[in-house]
């Protein structure tokens, strides 16, 4: 089971400083949100944080793309040492192809869905990908409700990985703390984003021994 800490909650006066401290409480990836103002409504970091981050950390940096026609950034982000660059199946009509040039650039190709776009529209492309990620709210802001329903398509997309053997993980993103965190889990998905629960705490580190605690609900 995988932590991925998203640093969209974090403090960006201070954010090497947050970042070293979630790795050096054993998280295992750094979640990026990059947003463009058009395929959301917020603006945020680009392939310059990402390059700022490398020298950093030594946690997969798992970048997540929510701009529109992905396929343009693929190479910036390679280049500024993105490890997995994950794009929205809404964002682009060339869906196949983009995942083709990420992983020809190096990285790790991950695909999203949000809450209102079914799992059929990814089925054609789950060989292709070594992330899933399931949005559990709709994107563009951090420190939104958990929606429940979307446990379904993890389940659903959980499902499809067994049947046929495959080997992606499952991300889930949007309102994970330590309850949630137990139902995706128990849905099928084995990397969690968590932002605001983590960084918008006064003790980060109590929040994510309790991210770690939800994990061994039976």
């Amino acid at each position: 089971m995988i932590l991925s800490p998203s640093i969209l909650s974090s403090d960006f006066a201070n954010l090497a400083r947050d970042v070293k401290m979630v790795e050096s409480l054993g998280c295992e990836y750094l979640h990026i949100d990059v947003m463009d103002g058009q395929f959301v409504p917020n603006i945020t970091m680009g392939d310059n944080v990402v390059s700022a981050l490398r020298p950093v950390t030594k946690m997969v940096l798992d970048v997540h793309l929510m701009v529109v026609n992905p396929e343009r950034f693929i190479d910036a982000y390679a280049n500024a040492g993105a490890d997995i660059l994950t794009v929205h199946q809404e964002s682009t009509v060339h869906l196949h192809g983009t995942l083709q040039k990420i992983k020809a650039s190096g990285m790790k190709a991950g695909v999203v869905i949000n809450p209102g776009t079914p799992v059929s529209l990814i089925e054609p492309v789950l060989h292709m990908v070594d992330q899933v990620l399931i949005m559990t709210v709709n994107p563009g802001f951090g420190g939104q409700k958990f929606l429940p329903e979307c446990l379904t398509k993890v389940a659903e997309v959980a499902e499809l990985r067994e049947k046929r053997n495959l080997s992606f993980n499952i991300e889930v993103d949007g309102g994970v703390d330590d309850t949630t965190i137990a139902e995706c889990r128990k849905a099928g998905a084995n990397v969690f984003v968590a932002g605001s629960y983590i960084f918008n705490s006064d003790n980060p580190p109590e929040r994510i021994a309790k991210l770690r605690e939800g994990l061994t609900v039976k």
